[in-house]
């Protein structure tokens, strides 16, 4: 009788339909010395969440050492100032003048403004193509993930096939 009731509540667990009193039952029930032959298998499962369960966790700080570029803290405080000296000149001066126009330290002033604006763009378009690779990474992911699903029901369907033709086999010896 009380095997049967195992048998009954083992299958109840499998479906994932027990309540925390009907486990702690099967749990109690597996730890005892001596288990029917057939369930030998269940006996190790519930003995290694035991032992899992005691197992302390680990939970030491593991400390992170970021390295710092201030690199960038001056690129950005150097095109702030090269737009603030745009925007005033533009306000302010009356002339304009074209680039043969200009002093040779102020030409050489414009082109480095200009490798800032183009280093500037080349890393932001670096970060976006970055981004890009870990969107197509979380894509794969998903996609593999409903890939298995299916293999889990399989798995459960072959499981329940597999502890009939036990049951079977087990009632035909009997």
């Amino acid at each position: 009788m009380v095997l049967n009731s195992i048998e009954k509540l083992l299958e109840k667990y499998d479906n994932g339909e027990t309540t925390i009193k009907e486990e702690q039952q099967l749990k109690a029930y597996f730890a005892q010395e001596e288990v029917a032959p057939h369930l030998e298998s269940y006996k190790t499962m519930f003995q290694y969440f035991n032992t899992t369960k005691q197992e302390d966790l680990y939970t030491k700080d593991v400390p992170l050492k970021t390295k710092k570029s201030h690199i960038y803290q001056w690129i950005s405080v150097a095109a702030l100032l090269v737009l603030s000296l745009g925007i005033f000149t533009t306000q302010f001066g009356e002339d304009k003048l074209t680039y043969s126009q200009l002093t040779l330290q102020e030409q050489k002033d414009y082109d480095q403004a200009v490798e800032v604006f183009n280093l500037i763009g080349s890393k932001f378009e670096q970060g976006e193509s970055n981004m890009a690779a870990f969107g197509l990474m979380s894509n794969k992911l998903s996609e593999g993930a409903e890939k298995f699903e299916p293999v889990a029901e399989f798995s459960k369907a072959t499981n329940k096939i597999l502890k009939s033709k036990k049951k079977k086999t087990k009632t035909s010896k009997n």
